[in-house]
């Protein structure tokens, strides 16, 4: 698990690929509780339909679905002399989760493996993280802050996320994807945002009105 972690700032993501939803991020080191953090953002902004889940084979991911849906099981005693058995930690039977591990060597992608972790009903092509890695690149593209090997990043986290949640929002509402086509009252074929796809809104918003939603009430008092 050690070889895993690292200090260093990472950009943690949830994605929904089929309709191009950035669904939570979190900005934090390589470690377990902020795997666990994303995670819980991301149930919150779920429907009671609990999708497939894909990643990377970064380990961290496995104990947090565990830690969020996990089920404990507990072992009856047999009666028996000695210390009994602890209970664990078991998936639930509708929670489906699977890996794809890329293996390098000096450098250089040699081999991708597909692994079921959770689940019997999952097919081969449904595991994949290519549109993820898209997005990751998107990222790069559009902000500097988070490019690799610039003088533009942020000197503190707090800039950064700020920063973070204004993009992807602005992704999610206003940015037009062209994987998103749809087809409106006239016939005429146009681009669909995230949002109006995930039909969290009826209609594609402007920057004007990203900017003058009310996300929180003030006191007037």
């Amino acid at each position: 698990m050690k070889d895993y972690e690292d200090d260093g700032s990472w950009m943690w993501v949830a994605f929904a690929p089929e309709c191009r939803l950035i669904v939570a991020f979190v900005i934090g080191p390589r470690k377990q509780y902020v795997a666990d953090e994303l995670l819980k953002l991301t149930v919150k902004r779920l429907s009671e339909l609990r999708p497939l889940f894909v990643s990377d084979g970064l380990k961290f991911y496995t104990k947090a679905l565990l830690n969020e849906f996990g089920e404990i099981e507990a072992f009856p005693r047999t009666g028996k002399r000695g210390r009994p058995r602890n209970p664990k930690t078991i998936p639930p039977e509708d929670l489906e989760y699977a890996q794809v591990i890329k293996k390098r060597k000096g450098g250089r992608l040699q081999k991708i493996v597909k692994k079921v972790i959770f689940g019997k009903s999952i097919e081969e092509k449904e595991i994949s993280t290519s549109l993820l890695e898209r997005q990751n690149l998107t990222f790069r593209q559009d902000n500097n802050r988070v490019s690799r090997r610039t003088i533009g990043f942020s000197k503190k986290v707090e800039c950064l996320i700020s920063r973070m949640m204004l993009y992807c929002t602005h992704f999610n509402f206003c940015r037009e994807h062209s994987g998103l086509a749809y087809e409106d009252e006239r016939g005429i074929k146009c681009k669909n945002t995230p949002a109006r796809e995930a039909k969290i809104t009826e209609s594609k918003w402007k920057l004007r009105d990203l900017m003058t939603f009310r996300y929180f009430k003030t006191s007037t008092g």
